[in-house]
């Protein structure tokens, strides 16, 4: 059996990593650039879409400042590895919806990505969703179509988050996933956009694609982090 399938090993391992990013975020030196366009969305309140890598869904909480913003919850896989994550998340004060939001086969959609589309867009009535668009297994950086789809039916304006910090570890997974390491520098950098009404659902994945790269890379040269 698989080390995260068991829940004792699950639940403790969660915990230890939650409070590990928790150190890690308050003694990052961070920087943060076009914050505004975040804390318009913030101050307007209501259903705001919060885009990432999965790369960088260990940096995340330190995105979202619970004080002021809407409440926000993660749409995270069913995947054993998945609960795992969605539980440290949780004890930040993220809730999780699970399931897939990548809705490109017949196995994601088996994996509750039509029950996790219903659960996003009810969320997206009161608060924020947080959303990995290349989650859960990748490629790498290529957005499904889960993200543009939920943003066209809701009329939600999606934030694009990039998120970066060094020194970090990087998993040996197939996103390359960052860990944070404490007393370094972090950057977190913004950039917001509504579907554009009549475009193709193609095209707005390409070119949100596109944008969310450009943040991450962004943020990735402010902190010195090597590609």
């Amino acid at each position: 059996m698989r080390p995260l399938r068991i829940p004792a090993v699950q639940a403790t391992l969660s915990f230890i990593l939650a409070r590990w990013m928790q150190f890690c975020f308050a003694t990052i030196r961070w920087t943060h650039e076009n914050q505004s366009v975040a804390e318009d969305l913030w101050d307007k309140g209501g259903g705001v879409l919060c885009a990432f890598w999965h790369s960088r869904i260990s940096l995340a909480p330190a995105s979202w400042p619970l004080d002021r913003a809407q409440p926000a919850k993660a749409l995270i896989s069913l995947s054993a590895d998945g609960q795992f994550i969605a539980k440290a998340v949780a004890l930040q004060g993220f809730p999780a919806i699970r399931g897939s939001s990548s809705n490109k086969d017949k196995a994601d959609r088996d994996k509750g990505g039509a029950q996790a589309l219903r659960a996003g867009l009810r969320q997206l009535k009161e608060g924020a969703l947080a959303i990995t668009p290349d989650g859960p297994r990748g490629p790498a950086r290529q957005m499904a179509e889960g993200l543009p789809m939920m943003a066209k039916i809701s009329r939600a304006p999606t934030l694009f988050i990039g998120m970066s910090c060094n020194p970090a570890i990087r998993l040996n997974s197939w996103d390359r996933a960052l860990i944070p390491l404490p007393f370094g520098k972090g950057a977190i950098v913004w950039d917001v956009a509504h579907y554009p009404r009549g475009e193709d659902l193609d095209a707005v994945r390409l070119d949100w694609a596109d944008r969310l790269s450009t943040v991450e890379a962004r943020a990735d040269e402010i902190t010195g982090l090597e590609p």
